[in-house]
């Protein structure tokens, strides 16, 4: 960056703060004093008044004034990520740039070249977030490269986006739904992997909390109800466990949070089963304060199982074999003497501060040995996965990325001894791809442990891999469903791609053999033309497809011709599958919103509407769900639950078409509903639970599908409900049915 005479136009020694600016000012500082190492008090006094007056009169969808923004997020920097005080002077400023008149010049005269380059990574990200035209893919990959740059860039990312989060009730319900889709669909995965767990969490539970409001506000309302309960377990069970420690001379600090909310609701999606039969709800914390040694969580370990029995399936040592992102801990699940399962962790204090805050704990102890190869390896790692990333494949390295963000991880060995980290779910393939692009693409065989095993088998934790390669590039098109690795899949794709080209060219080259014995000549930019109306998406689609057979090109010889002789091609389409324009999608919205009706259910933007609309059968929501439209082709709205997962696809992709809808008070009509009963098999249980339906509720039931399997049953009843009070009323009933255990809404 040149440096150039500064050109900002606001006197910031000369200013004379008011009493709010003063006071958001020191508070800031106190701040700071808690947490930094060290702090330019000056400059950071500097960077505020610059903030200030930068932003003076603009204000945000709140109606508070736009720099409680940038200090909310400077705060943040500072107390709950903890960097450096260039950081926080970067963090005052990060809008600066892009929405005021202060240039990039202006911040390297007044703070230095460091926070110069930190706003300009920070500025080119916002840049594209706001462009309309461009993906969320190739927003995230940029987000990637700027921290392959300065790591400082993305935490002040996600601590921008962490105040957003937390000030989103200001925003209209579809902008709230688009941003936490977003959210927690890339900027919570890619905070788990950075091992910025405490963010990672928040910026989970506030998306959940907007995506399914009434879930979110169920698990909240059960956590506060045990909350009593919970602490008095914990106190009962760590009572012997804190006089060991204590008299073997530990010095030590306890924690049992509750896991957080959204982690609560997945496990009772992914398990099917009630809050109350969720039974790891916590996990008991034991950190040793420094300058204790690793070899004391091993001495810890053994007087807590000198107490309670242990689960060897359930123990974890990450901190021999740390996790990629450098967490360290013991993790160990034992059983209390009345059968509860305790899930407790030990660490030291510098392992615990890394396990909260990840890349950034890395960052301050850079000058460490072991902070610097950490750092190292998340540079390398973020330049590995972004290895000639192709602009026409970014949706699918998104894929890719976020599933190995969230896989649990193997540790597997080379025949050297060499120990390497896989995500969960590898093969030997991927393992190859993970030694060296070439290993992967000449793979013709492998052995694990010594035996031959086929490639696309599954490793395990511990096994040592040798893999056996040939002389010419050997990829396989159908192991793309046999790696989980970004590499591999990227590799492999890339291949079938190569592929697919030839046989585009081929299919190319029969087509103008054909069109030169015919005498046609048309331009591409006509040809073009005239396959959108066959319903390609390109030429070279056509071509492919001609290729390989699939497409007739004589076919395609008499439609050229037709279009030659007429100036068009007529050819019907119809009017269900013919995309909407953006004016009537927006005359669609505005219609919906207008037209009013008194005994229909749905509600657009505060109105009752009688626009067309249906009810989503892949969710089937019922009144009281928290509920979004979505505009279809036709122009009808599809209703949708806000936690369908399809409706995330549907604002990723197609964000403009996302209605803001809710129901009316007097709907009048019944709606399909289902729960799931599981309970002992015992004689007359089927009457039993349809008698409290019929006779008890007077519910109307559609179907009841039961299986039984060693004295256990399971049965998905289909009712017909009038809302989602009803439907809790039928599972509070079925619940005190004799012999039922558990009662649930069905997904």
């Amino acid at each position: 960056m040149s440096k150039t005479k500064s050109t900002y136009k606001y006197d910031i020694e000369g200013h004379e703060p008011d009493p709010e600016q003063k006071r958001d000012a020191d508070r800031l500082i106190r701040v700071c004093r808690e947490h930094l190492d060290s702090l330019d008090e000056a400059m950071v006094r500097k960077a505020f008044t610059l903030c200030y007056l930068s932003h003076k009169g603009v204000k945000r969808a709140s109606g508070e004034p736009y720099y409680y923004h940038p200090v909310a997020v400077a705060e943040i920097v500072a107390s709950e990520i903890t960097i450096d005080d260039v950081s926080v002077i970067a963090s005052l400023l990060h809008d600066t740039v892009e929405d005021t008149k202060v240039t990039l010049d202006d911040i390297e005269v007044l703070f230095g070249e460091d926070v110069a380059h930190i706003i300009d990574g920070v500025t080119k990200i916002s840049g594209v977030f706001k462009s309309r035209n461009t993906k969320q893919a190739e927003t995230f990959m940029k987000l990637l490269l700027s921290m392959a740059e300065d790591i400082r860039v993305v935490l002040i990312k996600f601590a921008d986006r962490l105040h957003n989060m937390r000030t989103i009730q200001h925003l209209p319900r579809e902008k709230q739904l688009q941003i936490a889709t977003e959210t927690i669909e890339l900027y919570a995965p890619l905070a788990h992997r950075f091992g910025l767990f405490n963010i990672k969490n928040e910026l989970e539970d506030l998306c959940f909390k907007v995506i399914d409001p009434n879930s979110f506000k169920f698990i909240s309302r059960k956590l506060r109800e045990k909350k009593q309960d919970r602490e008095a377990f914990i106190e009962e069970f760590m009572q012997p466990i804190r006089k060991e420690l204590s008299d073997q001379g530990f010095e030590f600090e306890i924690k049992g949070r509750p896991k957080h909310i959204y982690s609560i609701f997945r496990k009772m999606q992914r398990q099917q089963k009630p809050f109350e039969e969720i039974y790891d709800l916590f996990a008991i914390r034991i950190i040793l304060n420094d300058p204790h040694k690793k070899e004391d969580c091993w001495r810890v370990y053994s007087i807590i199982t000198d107490w309670y029995t242990p689960i060897p399936k359930r123990f974890r040592d990450f901190i021999s074999v740390p996790k990629a992102n450098g967490y360290q801990s013991l993790h160990t699940t034992v059983i209390t003497k009345q059968g509860r399962k305790v899930e407790v962790q030990i660490r030291t204090h510098k392992m615990d501060e890394i396990a909260e805050k990840g890349l950034a704990a890395h960052w301050k102890y850079k000058e460490n040995k072991e902070g610097s190869e950490t750092l190292d390896k998340f540079v390398t790692w973020v330049r590995d996965v972004l290895d000639n990333p192709r602009p026409d494949a970014a949706t699918e390295f998104v894929k890719d990325f976020q599933l190995n963000l969230y896989q649990d991880e193997i540790y597997v060995f080379t025949p050297q001894g060499e120990l390497r980290t896989l995500p969960q779910g590898a093969t030997p393939i991927d393992f190859a791809f993970d030694i060296h692009s070439e290993i992967g693409e000449r793979a013709i065989a492998a052995k694990v442990n010594g035996k031959m095993t086929p490639l696309r088998e599954k490793l395990d934790i511990g096994d040592q891999v040798e893999i056996i390669t040939g002389n010419k590039i050997n990829l396989n098109p159908d192991w793309i469903d046999d790696v989980v690795t970004h590499k591999a899949k990227s590799r492999i794709r890339q291949f079938v791609k190569q592929k697919e080209r030839q046989v585009a060219d081929e299919g190319r080259e029969i087509w103008e053999k054909k069109a030169k014995k015919n005498n046609i000549e048309i331009s591409e930019q006509e040809l073009t033309k005239v396959i959108q109306k066959l319903d390609y998406d390109s030429t070279k689609q056509l071509f492919y497809e001609i290729g390989k057979g699939s497409a007739d090109v004589k076919e395609l010889v008499r439609v050229v011709s037709e279009f030659k002789s007429k100036g068009r091609v007529e050819v019907d389409v119809p009017e269900e599958t013919r995309p909407l324009t953006e004016k009537e999608i927006q005359e669609t919205y505005i219609n919906a919103a207008r037209s009013i009706s008194d005994d229909d259910a749905l509600i657009i933007n505060g109105e009752l509407t009688n626009v067309k609309y249906s009810y989503a059968n892949c969710c089937n929501p019922i009144p009281g769900d928290d509920v979004i439209g979505f505009i279809s082709r036709i122009g009808d709205v599809k209703i949708h639950r806000s936690n369908c997962k399809n409706v995330r696809h549907l604002i990723q992709t197609d964000g403009e078409r996302i209605v803001d809808v809710s129901w009316a008070k007097n709907i009048g009509s019944q709606f399909l509903g289902a729960v799931k009963v599981i309970g002992e098999d015992r004689v007359a249980m089927i009457n039993d639970l349809t008698d409290v339906l019929s006779k008890s509720l007077k519910t109307n039931m559609k179907s009841i599908n039961v299986n039984s399997d060693s004295g256990m049953f399971e049965g998905i009843l289909t009712v017909f409900v009038d809302d989602i009070d009803h439907l809790d009323r039928i599972m509070e009933k079925l619940h005190k049915v004799e012999g039922v255990k558990s009662v649930f809404r069905y997904e």
